[in-house]
């Protein structure tokens, strides 16, 4: 991970922090072409653990780290990530798995950000 791709990972954290209260407690970033890859891990709350024990418990905390964290970005526009990589956010794509505590969020800019930041 290069310093920029270790800065959006801050940013990242930072964006989940305002607007859901926890972030991860680690961020691994990496540009690929138009996208940055983040692999998170620790991201459920105690109280999303203790749900996620009980039966129906895990697709409903998959869903709300899912679908309501894409809701999230699309009210909430990430702008500091706008602004550090002087590209426009387009999309986001999102997964968990709860048993591990393991998420990968894919966000897609409109421009080549591996190519613009690489060996910096």
């Amino acid at each position: 991970m290069n310093k920029y791709e270790a800065e959006f990972s801050n940013l990242v954290r930072s964006f989940r922090k305002k607007h859901m209260g926890k972030g991860p407690s680690k961020i691994t970033t990496t540009f690929c072409k138009n996208w940055a890859i983040c692999e998170m891990e620790g991201n459920l709350s105690p109280v999303e653990k203790f749900i996620a024990s009980a039966e129906d418990g895990k697709q409903m905390v998959r869903a709300a780290r899912t679908e309501m964290v894409k809701e999230m970005y699309k009210k909430n526009r990430p702008v500091e990530m706008e602004d550090f990589l002087q590209s426009n956010f387009v999309d986001l794509f999102v997964d968990i798995d709860i048993d591990r505590d393991f998420g990968m969020s894919v966000f897609v800019f409109d421009m080549d950000i591996e190519k613009k930041f690489k060996g910096q």
